[in-house]
């Protein structure tokens, strides 16, 4: 860590779960350090552990083996602080489906000691009021606050529990595959918020998800397979790391074109064009050296998925082969 960096804020060495019935772990002797207001992204296919992780680091799964600390405490003696300090956004619904929105809103305001509780919302106080009508109207949910849950399609419930989890605006937020459900303008101006609050309340963002776009925002990756963590960084190192950027070329002159490429690694790519790897953040150096004129150039810089799915099936095929 270097100097200026923040405190961490979740530490986690050796962290093991093992299942009764199963034949390896869950998660398999995984170490993770995130700083403070960090957005970080767990990733990995189904059965990696990513769930389990994060079940353990929010005090409702025990763990086998390891060290956890969450928020400055310890997982094993102070529970109790850290549940206090974080939020959650699970995969599975919880919210009480007999109460409205705004009731379930209510109850977790008054058992988080952040408000007091009083039997109407007009009776509550004013900061609660407004905090729940400015949630609510950021996910559009505000019209629907006195209709059952129940009656709520399942994207409206995963809005519901958005609000509710940033209610008593926690020093980590924890989320599932938090969009799952969400409709495009409803995913977006729910990054837009998360982004604010982690800015302005130095909230830390603790993600997983399979819409691995919604990771290329992260400050930092963690990829993880079989319990194990494979590799961690920067969206854009482990894109430079992982996944190959070429260029496709080509030229009427096709055999000067095949002199000017002396020395490289030339391969043939899609629709019969020269494929020629790159390194660095540009092309720049490599076209440099083309003196006949181009046809054709198409530069290819990986996404994150790509290079997690580059990553992911290595590991894959490793496995097989060993």
């Amino acid at each position: 860590m270097r100097q200026n960096d923040p405190p961490p804020v979740i530490e986690v060495r050796g962290l093991v779960k093992r299942y009764r019935d199963s034949d390896r772990p869950a998660v398999d002797s995984l170490d993770m350090t995130v700083r403070g207001g960090e957005f970080v992204a767990l990733l990995g296919p189904n059965g990696a552990g990513k769930t389990t992780t994060l079940s353990i680091l929010t005090t409702s799964l025990n763990k086998t083996a390891g060290e956890v600390r969450v928020a400055g405490y310890d997982l094993d003696t102070h529970a109790k602080e850290i549940r206090a300090r974080i939020g959650i956004i699970f995969q599975s619904p919880s919210l009480d489906l007999r109460l409205t929105a705004e009731e379930n809103l209510r109850f977790h305001a008054s058992l988080y000691g952040i408000y007091g509780y009083r039997p109407t919302f007009r009776l509550m106080p004013r900061a609660y009021r407004d905090q729940v009508l400015t949630l609510a109207r950021l996910l559009g949910i505000e019209g629907d606050l006195c209709h059952r849950v129940e009656k709520f399609s399942g994207g409206m419930r995963r809005k519901l529990e958005i609000v509710r989890s940033l209610m008593h605006h926690p020093k980590v937020l924890f989320l599932d595959e938090p969009t799952q459900g969400l409709d495009p303008v409803s995913r977006q101006s729910l990054w837009s918020y998360l982004r604010q609050v982690q800015k302005e309340e130095g909230t830390t963002v603790f993600l997983t998800t399979h819409y691995i776009e919604e990771a290329e925002g992260a400050d930092r990756v963690f990829i993880v397979a079989k319990g194990r963590l494979l590799t961690e960084g920067t969206p854009e190192t482990l894109k430079v790391q992982i996944a190959d950027r070429y260029l496709l070329l080509d030229a009427v002159d096709r055999d000067q074109l095949v002199r000017d490429l002396d020395g490289l690694t030339v391969t043939t790519g899609e629709d019969g064009l020269l494929k020629v790897a790159f390194d660095g953040a540009t092309p720049q150096g490599l076209l440099a050296r083309i003196t006949v004129p181009l046809t054709v150039l198409r530069i290819h810089v990986p996404s994150l998925e790509e290079a997690y799915i580059e990553l992911v099936g290595r590991e894959e095929a490793e496995t097989a082969a060993g």
